[in-house]
C-alpha cells in the first residue's frame, strides 16, 4: 500500500519499522502446495482455477462478541481473482444458511463451475449437494485434515483474523456484520494483493473482464 502511494520502501524497512513500533512480524513458514502435491485426493479435486467464476472456495471462521457469545463467519472467495465474494456473519450456521449464501452470490455473479471446501457437515449436506447440482455446480472436496489443500481460502481467513478479528472486539452481532462487510470492501477495492501484481482483487477482476470483452469484440 505504501508503494501504491509512491513511497520507495522494501520489505526489510517495513519489518524494521514494525519491530520499532512493537507490531508483530509474521514468522516465515514452510510453503506447501495449495493445489497439487503429496496427499492430493484426485486430479479433478485439486484442479486450479483457470479463470474468474471457475472455482470458488468457502470455509467457516469462528469468533465471539464481547459477551462471549459465539460468532460464525462463512467466508467465500473466487480463487482466480482472489475477490472476497461474501462474508456471512451469524450466531450459528446451518446447511440452509450455506445455500442462502451461495444463492445470494450466484444471483449477483452467475454460478461458478466448481466450489471447493472441506468435508464439514454443512458443506456435504444432501440439501447443499442437490442445490449445487441443480445449478450445474460441481463440488471439490479436500482430504480430511488437510486444510492446506484449500490454501486460498485459508490464506484469506488468516488475513481476516490478523487484520480484523484479532484487532477488534465486537459488542454485538450487528456491529460484527457492519465491520466485517467494511473489511471485505476494503480488501476487494483497496488492499493490494501480491499475487495480483499488487492490484486489489476487484481492480484485477475488472482488468480481466475488460481484456475478455476486448478480445471477444475483436
Amino acid at each position: 500500500m505504501l508503494r501504491v502511494e509512491g513511497w520507495a520502501v522494501n520489505r526489510k524497512a517495513i519489518a524494521r519499522l514494525w519491530r520499532q513500533e512493537a507490531l508483530r512480524v509474521p514468522a516465515r513458514r514452510q510453503k506447501r502446495s495449495r493445489i497439487a502435491g503429496a496427499g492430493a485426493s484426485t486430479v479433478s479435486d485439486r484442479r486450479p482455477a483457470a479463470h474468474a467464476n471457475d472455482v470458488w472456495s468457502y470455509d467457516f471462521v469462528a469468533d465471539r462478541t464481547s459477551d462471549e457469545r459465539q460468532l460464525r463467519l462463512l467466508t467465500m472467495i473466487d480463487e482466480y481473482t482472489r475477490e472476497s465474494l461474501a462474508i456471512v456473519v451469524r450466531r450459528s450456521m446451518t446447511a440452509r444458511d450455506v445455500i442462502d449464501a451461495l444463492a445470494m452470490v450466484v444471483n449477483e455473479r452467475g454460478a461458478p463451475k466448481h466450489v471447493r471446501s472441506d468435508n464439514g457437515p454443512e458443506f456435504i449436506a444432501g440439501a447443499v449437494k442437490q442445490w449445487m447440482k441443480a445449478c450445474g455446480i460441481q463440488t471439490l472436496y479436500i482430504d480430511s485434515g488437510s486444510p492446506w489443500q484449500n490454501g486460498f481460502i485459508e490464506s484469506f481467513n488468516g488475513k481476516l483474523r490478523d487484520e480484523l478479528l484479532s484487532m477488534k472486539m465486537f459488542d454485538s452481532l450487528a456491529e460484527a456484520i457492519v465491520l466485517v462487510e467494511e473489511y471485505r470492501r476494503q480488501y476487494n477495492h483497496h488492499r493490494p494483493h501480491s499475487a495480483l501484481k499488487n492490484l486489489p482483487p476487484a481492480v484485477f477482476a475488472q482488468q480481466v473482464a475488460a481484456k475478455i470483452n476486448s478480445t471477444s469484440l475483436a
